[in-house]
């Protein structure tokens, strides 16, 4: 499950308009989520409070296999609605399969236009080591990140740091400008003076805000569903998504590049998503199954390294993900298949049985009580049940 200060980064993004998924670093995140999930070790306590909308306090502690704890506290500049580990939902917490929504171009405030920002910090115990981020609105559309990692242990073995050349210590930039159809990040490491640039481009049409508005205030109309845009005869409709990255060591003296390829079904990219506000006559959901399974499709490709990856991943049914992936060498000829599954239990609610209250037809003065009726709920989702497996590892 995520961390605590996963959670309240998530829902700051949320609040603030940003769109994460945008980024060419999480292209494969659909399928990550089904197949590189981490598997939780030894013994971990941690208990966090928000005592308000904008300040929130975080502790954990881990007994196996040894004790050592830590304390975080993040402060936003936005409210946040944070739910408490009663009625958060299970599905928020965790990294899940999903189709991600129409590319929008992100907003900024009205008039008086006042940067979001978010500080967040965690100090180890009893190592005293320091991680610290910084995001903040610069404009609208651009958005920036700085993150930070002290960890003083290490300036005693000085030697040894010199001989692995590995730094515990680091400092990352990072610029992000998201226009919706284009999304371009520049990144700064300072430990090993790395410079980066990736970007991403979305094909098609890209929505906004006053197109949504004014397809909604037609009489008799309702908004367009993305994947009836690149309808074609047969196969799967959706949306395609290219991107590409280069990243540049000045004290490795080396450099890299890699490109990658995503298709997308899109039939959940309509109201209640939070990128599209739902139509004035109040329509949030959409009626019927969806017309095509949700699907996502990757290519991954870096030619330095000879590094080739594809992976296929759909809901099959409302509760079951699958998802194959195969990794390829072209200069080594190594290679792996990986499939895994991601199945989701629910617990059926009670419905609730209320009197229906009618007027008598012999005294429409006096009403008159008829058998109860069954107002069924939504079932609750109680877990998530996940599994992999590949030709090098079980979990």
């Amino acid at each position: 499950m995520h961390p605590f200060a996963t959670y309240v980064l998530r829902s700051y993004f949320h609040a603030s308009g940003w769109n994460e998924d945008n980024l060419y670093a999480n292209l494969t995140r659909s399928s990550n989520a089904i197949l590189d999930f981490s598997v939780p070790r030894g013994l971990n306590f941690s208990i966090s409070k928000a005592p308000n909308s904008l300040f929130k306090t975080s502790y954990s502690m881990t007994a196996l296999p040894s004790l050592h704890g830590s304390v975080g506290y993040i402060f936003t500049s936005c409210d946040l609605d944070i739910k408490s580990s009663g009625n958060v939902r299970v599905k928020d917490m965790v990294d899940r399969f999903k189709v991600y929504d129409q590319p929008r171009r992100p907003e900024g405030k009205e008039e008086e236009w006042l940067a979001d920002y978010l500080l967040y910090g965690r100090i180890y115990v009893p190592t005293g080591r320091l991680d610290a981020v910084y995001s903040t609105r610069l404009s609208p559309t651009l958005q920036a990140v700085v993150a930070a990692i002290s960890d003083p242990r290490y300036s005693l073995y000085s030697n040894e740091k010199a001989r692995s050349g590995v730094s515990p210590s680091n400092l990352m930039l990072s610029l992000q400008h998201d226009t919706g159809r284009w999304c371009t990040e520049y990144t700064y490491s300072a430990e090993d003076g790395m410079w980066g640039a990736r970007c991403l481009h979305n094909f098609g049409k890209v929505g906004t805000s006053a197109d949504m508005s004014d397809e909604s205030s037609k009489a008799g109309s309702k908004p367009k569903r993305v994947d009836e845009e690149d309808a074609m005869e047969g196969g799967l409709k959706g949306r395609i998504s290219a991107g590409a990255e280069f990243y540049l060591s000045a004290k490795e003296k080396s450099a890299g590049v890699s490109a990658g390829l995503r298709f997308t079904t899109l039939p959940d990219a309509t109201p209640p998503s939070f990128q599209v506000p739902p139509s004035p006559t109040g329509e949030t959901t959409s009626k019927g199954p969806p017309s095509q399974p949700p699907t996502t499709i990757t290519a991954l490709f870096n030619p330095m390294l000879g590094h080739i990856s594809g992976a296929y991943a759909a809901r099959v049914s409302r509760d079951l993900s699958l998802c194959s992936r195969f990794d390829f060498n072209v200069y080594s000829y190594e290679s792996e298949w990986a499939v895994g599954a991601e199945w989701w239990t629910r617990r059926k609610a009670k419905p609730n049985r209320e009197p229906a209250v009618v007027a008598d037809p012999l005294s429409p003065y006096v009403p008159a009580m008829t058998p109860p009726i069954e107002h069924h709920m939504d079932e609750e989702v109680l877990g998530v049940v996940k599994a992999r497996a590949s030709t090098t590892t079980v979990r």
